[in-house]
């Protein structure tokens, strides 16, 4: 029972760490255009807050391994607290650059820590893609509310006193954390390492696949966030229209997380299948083939059936001790997916469909790791092949 306690402490501050964080993206954009920031500058903002965080999550890693996940937790929030409250306070697009910078290294070892932290709720892998999907239906919840929330706000009270509210929020989340999150041992031990540095746990053919379709999949949701919000740049639209377009995606993935039965089958399968479908709701994007909140949509069910396998890949291919260093890993690549596809887009888009290179990007990747999982499945063919 206590167990069940502590673990819903962790639900609760990542569904209110979602809820807030979420609430931004329909307003980042435009707030940053209005301080005079071109489309290539506000790619560039992106991009560097993304490497900032990749380079944090690389810390964060083994750090959380070795001295435990709360206390960063704590500080990551409390950090990015100050650090929105900051967003709210700049009059210009360098200065918003900065903070914008710095909060991407706030908050790098938050997700690494907390995905860290629940692996030692589970006791078999099983439990774990539960936790996991868990964890993503709140987040996706959150989702769905948020960016209608973060519109809203923006027409109604301004950008920058949006940022007071999300930087607010945050800081009452790290006193909720401090005060009730538990540290718990990791219980699970899926085999004998008992240290994993970061060359080995680069150098495991079935992580190199996760991380692959992890920055593919971070490539292709970068492309949306943003597109859809510079929607409100180029067309006039409300801040509250580009929430709602944001709801749609939230809704796709509440729908897929929702779906328990897939945890049941292999987290390699269910990447490779979700990947295929996000290609697919990027080319409907491109090619005008449905209306863009149904894209969105199909586009958010794929997302959905694929961050619990990945998640639940990386713990079936590394005992606990090594889950910090795994998931800062993983994290990393998401902010290189992240930083590739808000550079290529931002100096881009006038040039070429920022959709069709996250469309091909989805394909190469699709393409690269189902070889690699035929080459993994059978191995004397791979070396049969090999000798001519």
């Amino acid at each position: 029972m206590r167990t069940s306690v502590d673990k819903l402490h962790i639900f609760v501050i990542m569904f209110f760490v979602s809820l807030v964080m979420s609430v931004q993206s329909p307003i980042f954009a435009p707030y940053a255009a209005s301080m005079g920031a071109s489309g290539v500058l506000i790619g560039v903002m992106l991009s560097i807050a993304a490497f900032a965080n990749l380079t944090g999550n690389l810390i964060a890693g083994p750090l959380s391994d070795r001295f435990g996940k709360k206390g960063f937790i704590a500080l990551s929030l409390f950090l990015s607290g100050c650090l929105f409250l900051g967003h709210a306070l700049v009059s210009d697009s360098t200065s918003l650059l900065v903070v914008r910078t710095l909060n991407g290294l706030s908050l790098a070892f938050l997700i690494p820590s907390a995905l860290a932290l629940l692996s030692g709720y589970a006791k078999n892998s099983h439990q774990q893609g539960k936790n996991i999907a868990i964890m993503g239906i709140l987040g996706t919840i959150a989702s769905i509310i948020a960016p209608i929330i973060g519109g809203q706000l923006g027409a109604q009270i301004g950008y920058a006193n949006t940022y007071y509210v999300i930087g607010t929020s945050l800081l009452l989340t790290a006193l909720y954390t401090a005060r009730f999150l538990k540290e718990k041992q990791s219980i699970i031990r899926v085999n004998h390492e008992q240290q994993l540095g970061f060359r080995q746990v680069l150098q495991m053919p079935s992580l190199q696949m996760v991380f692959l379709t992890a920055f593919a999949v971070m490539y292709i949701h970068g492309v949306i966030i943003y597109e859809v919000p510079y929607l409100t740049v180029e067309q006039g639209l409300s801040t509250a229209t580009t929430g709602v377009l944001f709801s749609f995606m939230g809704v796709g993935t509440f729908a897929s997380s929702v779906l328990f039965f897939l945890n049941r089958f292999d987290p390699t399968k269910r990447m490779l299948f979700g990947l295929f479908g996000m290609a697919l709701s990027i080319f409907t994007i491109l090619n005008a083939l449905v209306a863009l909140p149904l894209s969105l949509f199909l586009l958010g069910f794929f997302l959905g059936v694929m961050m619990p396998a990945m998640a639940t890949a990386i713990t079936n291919a590394v005992s606990s001790e090594g889950h910090g260093r795994a998931f800062g890993i993983m994290s990393a690549v998401n902010s290189l997916g992240m930083i590739t596809s808000s550079f290529i887009t931002g100096a881009t888009r006038d040039v070429i469909s920022p959709y069709f290179v996250a469309f091909l990007i989805g394909m190469v990747v699709l393409i690269l790791v189902g070889y690699a999982r035929l080459k993994l499945a059978n191995p004397t063919s791979s070396k049969m092949l090999q000798r001519y």
